[in-house]
């Protein structure tokens, strides 16, 4: 992976983490032990301190800074989706921030809250936790039921498998040309979408 000392400050990642290849680590970036880093994040700790505690995820092409002086933190079993941008916030325990979407600095997500994709959470937002973050600007729309909360639980268990099955299988490869006859199926796990198009 690119990775980076700046100033004499070196990225530090747990040997138990799972950082992709193509992710870049500079300066003063924690990865705590079970966290995922997808490929081509950006973990940029040249102004603040960037902390992924424990079983945390930050997935594909998100983006991690801050201002001097602050630290970025994800809580232990935080979930980071696809695109995403935190700067210079504190998303709590069990927190899931969708797809896209952008947390400003000084905001705090709540513990076990879910962030909607594409909100924009403004400057200095807090939230209680357990709470549904919608809308651009974001706000609070209501109160997460459990079942809601243990979806979002069995999400972020398959993120915390995709660490060791990376670990043991994931290499880099040159493409078949062609399908193969029985060509077999990543062992995905059994997460079901939350909201599906057909019954």
């Amino acid at each position: 992976m690119p990775c980076y000392r700046l100033e004499g400050v070196t990225p530090v990642v747990d040997p138990s983490a799972y950082v992709h290849p193509t992710a870049v680590l500079i300066g003063d970036v924690i990865v705590g032990p079970g966290v995922y880093v997808g490929p081509n994040a950006c973990l940029r700790g040249d102004f603040g301190r960037l902390i992924l505690e424990k079983g945390a995820n930050i997935q594909d092409t998100c983006v991690m800074h801050g201002f001097p002086g602050t630290d970025t933190v994800v809580e232990e079993d935080g979930h980071i989706g696809h695109g995403a941008v935190l700067h210079g916030c504190r998303v709590g325990r069990n927190a899931l921030i969708g797809m896209n979407a952008v947390i400003m600095d000084g905001a705090v997500i709540g513990e076990a809250s879910i962030v909607a994709a594409t909100a924009f959470v403004k400057a200095g937002f807090e939230c209680a936790p357990r709470s549904l973050v919608v809308g651009a600007p974001a706000e609070v729309k209501r109160q997460l039921s459990e079942q809601e909360i243990a979806w979002k639980v069995a999400g972020t268990q398959e993120y915390q498998r995709l660490v060791t099955r990376c670990h043991d299988s994931l290499q880099e490869c040159v493409p078949l040309t062609q399908v193969e006859a029985q060509r077999p199926r990543v062992n995905a796990g059994e997460v079901k979408p939350k909201y599906q198009t057909n019954p």
